[in-house]
């Protein structure tokens, strides 16, 4: 028998140490079944099955929740938001079906997640999925990550590209004393090696994926001040 998809997040949840309310449960699921219908139409992720979906999309993505959750309260308090109570702008490139932006924007209601994506369907998905949920802290942005300015505390990307082009694409994008947050797979050493000193790493980050045999890790890199 099948296991539901709740019990199965939920439990995945608790291994991260994460603590979701009822309603952000009923949000994540009601995404992956928004995924799942558009997917049939849009091609939105090579994934086709909701449980693969489910444990190789959405808890994947759970599992950078707690790591922005912790950067937010280093930067700016308990709170984990700016004391003028204003959402952090994260930037989450090359989004897709909007992984991991969606889950930030479900999970954290202490941040403003744009989803950029060079392709119009998965920025419609986006923009979609934001109004369907009513989650006003989530927008997609149909454009090329490089012509995006500017006002960003965090740019995340999951299996978007190299280290290098990530950075370099979207440099422009981060805000004085931003950060840059890739999800990988592996420990990309040659990656890593790659970057010029234009680039300081400052942490590089292993997790486990709940349900998942797979190496996961979470580079965090900021602009280099030397």
């Amino acid at each position: 028998m099948a296991s539901d998809p709740r019990d199965v997040l939920l439990a995945g949840a608790r291994t991260l140490g994460l603590h979701l309310s009822d309603a952000q449960v009923d949000l994540l699921l009601a995404y992956m079944g928004w995924l799942h219908k558009w997917n049939k139409v849009y091609n939105l992720t090579a994934l086709r099955h909701p449980d693969e979906m489910l444990s190789h999309h959405l808890m994947d993505s759970l599992t950078a929740v707690g790591p922005l959750w912790r950067h937010l309260q280093q930067v700016h308090g308990p709170s984990g938001a700016p004391a003028s109570g204003e959402r952090v702008p994260v930037l989450d490139v090359g989004s897709g079906g909007g992984l991991p932006g969606v889950v930030l924007a479900i999970c954290l209601p202490q941040v403003r997640v744009t989803c950029v994506d060079t392709v119009n369907k998965k920025a419609a998905f986006i923009q979609q999925v934001a109004v369907s949920l009513r989650l006003p802290n989530l927008k997609g942005l149909h454009a090329r990550v490089e012509s995006v300015q500017g006002g960003f505390g965090v740019v995340t990307s999951r299996a978007f590209a190299s280290l290098v082009d990530f950075t370099t694409w979207s440099r422009s994008a981060l805000q004085p004393g931003g950060v840059w947050m890739a999800m990988k797979g592996k420990h990309p050493e040659a990656e890593l090696a790659a970057l010029d000193s234009s680039v300081e790493v400052f942490h590089v980050e292993p997790l486990q994926v709940p349900g998942l045999d797979a190496e996961r890790c979470m580079v965090w890199m900021r602009p280099s001040t030397s």
